[in-house]
């Protein structure tokens, strides 16, 4: 999840420079070339809130860039949704079972009463491919209109709507779903080792006793078409056989374990306990906090463009616009 943490910091930061680009005003610029009386532009852009005003009237009758940084800034936003979205599908099925999701957010089938179905997941996932077209549509329209306005750019309204509210309401939906996740601890720790996700730590261990990395790895490679053809995992292998690989191998790798390997990984970044404590406490404190980073999310990403939008429904279920769901910050 600190993966996906890092994808939404730099979601928000994509969204602040949208509306730094965004702020500024247009207003004076007439339908071509400026208006004829004297406007104070300067005030006027004081007076409504914006930093800046345009330093062409042609570009900014027919700019549309804002429209289509705020799309695309939304699209890769939603996109780390999308992605989101499978590993939670995936992590839930029956298959994997190693998270279960709350019930509010999961709904029973019509024809068999077990299924937990991670609608609104599925939903997120599906609506990313939505926002994508809301992109393509506004840049195809953009791509050959001349200077300045043409009666086409009526057609940036429907999709950027949509993409503002898509967008808000899946960041509450998210916000409001991931903390009733519960991780099945026992079932991820059961099938920690069965897998030859070791193999790459036991050609470390040849390594470190003086193998170079390339015979290590073809040893192992070896080691595992063996376990493969008797169906069973590394740490079932008889130290027997090791030695048939290699004479280096000793009782000790029995005790090369997914946890030992996750805390061989201690650098920045990596999953030693020690360096995803550091992360954790990063990411939830300051600045850069989950809670804050939920806040700046929602109101940047409902916010950038306020001055030239307003919200019309995205199509989710009822029951995410009832109270149980946050609302915009």
């Amino acid at each position: 999840m600190l993966a996906y943490f890092e994808m939404f910091q730099r979601d928000i930061s994509r969204l602040e420079d949208t509306r730094r680009r965004a702020d500024v005003l247009p207003l004076g610029s007439g339908a071509l070339a400026g208006v004829p009386y004297p406007t104070d532009r300067e005030f006027l852009a004081r007076e409504l809130g914006f930093s800046a005003i345009s330093a062409n009237s042609m570009d900014a009758v027919s700019d549309r860039d804002f429209v289509a940084e705020y799309m695309a800034a939304a699209a890769l936003c939603m996109m780390h949704f999308s992605r989101m979205s499978e590993e939670l599908i995936l992590w839930s099925s029956g298959e994997f079972g190693f998270i279960r999701l709350s019930d509010e957010f999961t709904t029973g089938s019509s024809i068999m009463p077990q299924k937990r179905n991670p609608d609104f997941a599925e939903l997120a996932r599906g609506k990313t491919g939505r926002v994508y077209g809301n992109l393509m549509g506004l840049l195809t329209t953009l791509k050959g209109l001349p200077l300045t306005y043409n009666r086409d750019l009526q057609e940036d309204k429907e999709g950027f709507f949509d993409t503002v509210d898509t967008l808000q309401t899946t960041i509450e939906v998210f916000t409001a779903m991931l903390p009733g996740l519960t991780l099945q601890t026992d079932r991820v720790e059961s099938l920690a080792g069965e897998s030859g996700m070791l193999a790459t730590d036991l050609a470390d261990y040849l390594v470190v006793k003086g193998v170079p990395f390339r015979e290590a790895h073809g040893i192992m490679r070896e080691l595992c078409r063996a376990c493969d053809e008797r169906g069973i995992g590394l740490q079932q292998l008889p130290l027997q056989e090791y030695h048939r690989y290699s004479p280096l191998f000793e009782a000790d790798v029995y005790g090369i374990t997914a946890e030992g390997s996750a805390a061989a990984r201690n650098i920045p970044g990596g999953t030693a306990p020690d360096r995803v404590a550091e992360a954790l406490a990063q990411a939830g404190t300051g600045t850069g906090g989950i809670e804050h980073c939920n806040k700046r999310l929602m109101r940047q990403g409902c916010s950038s463009l306020r001055r030239c939008c307003r919200p019309i429904s995205g199509g989710w279920p009822s029951r995410c616009r009832q109270s149980q769901r946050p609302g915009p910050t």
